[in-house]
This record gives structure tokens, sequence and C-alpha cells, in this order.
């Protein structure tokens, strides 16, 4: 439950930064910037539900969660094919942390 918790705030660190930056940068691709964080959004909230669902033993917690951390495991392997080598790893770390906890560490 803490690591999804733990999830949804970096999702809305990620979000708040984006916002924060395109006020104090170029934007090159500005359609691109509002999908990431309406993207990063949706993905918090999600997350925090699922932490939800988790805290209350319900069943409606579990695959979200999964699905969620398989998808951060293949974004840290793009980061770590980018060059991001210590943030891919730590992305992939977290996940995959996340990943193994929501697979194997719910009962009904």
């Amino acid at each position: 439950m803490w690591l999804l918790r733990f999830e949804s705030l970096i999702l809305l660190a990620i979000a708040c930064y984006l916002v924060i930056s395109s006020f104090t940068s170029t934007v090159t691709a500005p359609s691109a910037l509002v999908g990431e964080i309406i993207f990063s959004l949706v993905g918090c909230l999600g997350l925090f539900i699922a932490s939800k669902g988790f805290a209350q033993s319900r069943s409606y917690g579990r695959a979200p969660a999964v699905l969620a951390n398989a998808i951060a495991m293949g974004v840290a392997y793009f980061m770590i094919s980018g060059g991001l080598v210590w943030v891919g790893l730590i992305v992939g770390a977290l996940g995959l942390t996340t990943f193994i906890c929501a697979l194997f560490g719910y009962k009904e």
C-alpha cells in the first residue's frame, strides 16, 4: 500500500514539475506536454485508488497496481537504453519491487 502511495506522489511531483517547467522554458510540443501532464495526473489518481483498495483488502487494487508497475519497468528499460542509467535503475527497482509486492502480497 505504501509503495503505491509513494509512486502516486512521484507521479504528482512529475506533473507539478512539468507544469512549472512549462512556464520557465520554451515548449516545443505543447500538445505532448499537456498529454504528459494529464497522463501523470490520471496515473497518480489510479495508483492512489489502487492503494486504497490494498488498504481495504479489496481486489480492485491489485490489477491496476500490477499493470502500472509492468509499464514502469518498460519505461525504465527505455530510460536505460536512452542513456539515463541511474534514473532508469531507480525507476526499475521501484517498479519491480512494487510489482512483486502487488502480485504476491495480496490476500483476501
